[in-house]
């Protein structure tokens, strides 16, 4: 083999350990976002369960929070980047998430915060 058909046949080698390297990566992406979805379903199902035998018991309903952030600290251990950071921002809002014994009402702030959280995992994702 000549040097200049050497050379193209190692950038040709190169180039596609590097496409098979990138391809591998975004499938590493969505089979790593697509656990992380599974086990946030799951975290945010079981505090949903708890939040309804909860919601009269301010006791109770901080320590759901307390769980599911915990749980998700977890589950962002377990990932890197902004993946893991996304995750950390959900723990963080599931621990942001109190209710006052005076007034109830005020856990629903951190609630409706979750949908900003979720946003976030899924941009994380795309």
């Amino acid at each position: 083999m000549t040097s200049s058909r050497r050379r193209i046949a190692i950038t040709i080698a190169t180039l596609t350990l590097a496409g098979l390297a990138t391809a591998c990566g975004a499938v590493d992406k969505a089979v790593d976002c697509n656990t992380a979805a599974q086990e946030v379903t799951k975290i945010s199902n079981e505090f949903t369960q708890s939040m309804a035998t909860a919601a009269t018991d301010p006791d109770a309903f901080n320590k759901a929070s307390e769980e599911a952030a915990g749980k998700v600290k977890t589950l962002a251990g377990k990932y890197d980047g902004e993946l893991a950071a996304a995750l950390n921002d959900l723990a963080s809002g599931f621990e942001g998430m109190k209710m006052d014994k005076n007034n109830p009402a005020s856990a629903m702030d951190g609630v409706n915060k979750l949908q900003g959280f979720t946003t976030k995992i899924q941009s994380a994702c795309s």
